[in-house]
């Protein structure tokens, strides 16, 4: 049985994955409600984002706020702007973050000032707003990168893996064991393969009707990867 895909239980999800200053610990709890009165998830991955809400509300919040940059704005394996996983450093950064950003204007939302277009949140906000099938569907494309986020943050042992673990859970697909590069500081030059590439979208069929983005590995890179240069758009 698939697991309905909510999109109040995904814009819960993104606001777990925002940095977790006053506003966000307000608002804990009645997320944590949200998404106990949708049961979209599975008991065992709720008990787990109940214990991650908790620490947010009850743990120390300068240490929650450290613990935040240091996994996810330190290292590029737990990074939450997507094309630093499907891009890198590469010149095809630039115009898949115009083209992305495109298609959220085109479905009727616009970037706050300082927001990039492929910071997962973000994504997952605009995710929320589709039908559910094509939001399940939009997941399945991503889920790759989901799990690969996901295994880093296990390697450190840290909660907010299972917000990761959930977004595979409602794109209907299962966490697998991956091989999780040793990090780099983000400030030091992308020196992997570029391992998946590509993002495309597809034309709407009605005005003012939202599209899909289709992020998708780029078989022929795979084959014969280039080097990553230093033109790409920074996160």
């Amino acid at each position: 049985m698939s697991i309905p895909v909510s999109s109040i239980s995904l814009r819960v999800l993104a606001r777990l994955l925002s940095y977790p200053d006053a506003e966000l610990r307000e608002h804990l709890p009645s997320m944590r409600d949200a998404l106990h009165a949708e049961k979209a998830l599975e008991p065992e991955r709720q008990a787990e984002l109940d214990a991650l809400i908790t620490k947010l509300l009850k743990g120390d919040a300068l240490d929650n706020e450290a613990e935040y940059v240091q996994i996810f704005d330190r290292g590029r394996a737990t990074s939450l702007h997507l094309f630093e996983h499907v891009h890198g450093d590469s010149r095809d950064r630039g115009p898949a973050m115009i083209d992305l950003a495109q298609t959220y204007e085109k479905a009727g939302l616009f970037l706050a000032p300082g927001e990039m277009p492929d910071y997962l949140p973000v994504v997952l906000e605009f995710v929320s707003t589709q039908p559910p099938r094509e939001a399940r569907a939009f997941l399945a494309e991503m889920a790759h990168i989901f799990n690969a986020i996901s295994n880093a943050l296990q390697q450190r042992k840290s909660a907010y893996a299972s917000v990761l673990g959930a977004l595979l859970e409602l794109a209907g697909e299962k966490a697998h064991a991956v091989k999780v590069v040793p990090d780099e500081a983000l400030d030091t030059a992308w020196e992997e393969p570029v391992v998946f590439d590509g993002c495309s979208t597809k034309g709407q069929a009605k005005p003012n009707q939202a599209q899909p983005i289709h992020i998708v590995r780029n078989e022929a890179a795979r084959a014969k990867p280039k080097a990553a240069t230093h033109q790409g758009v920074s996160s």
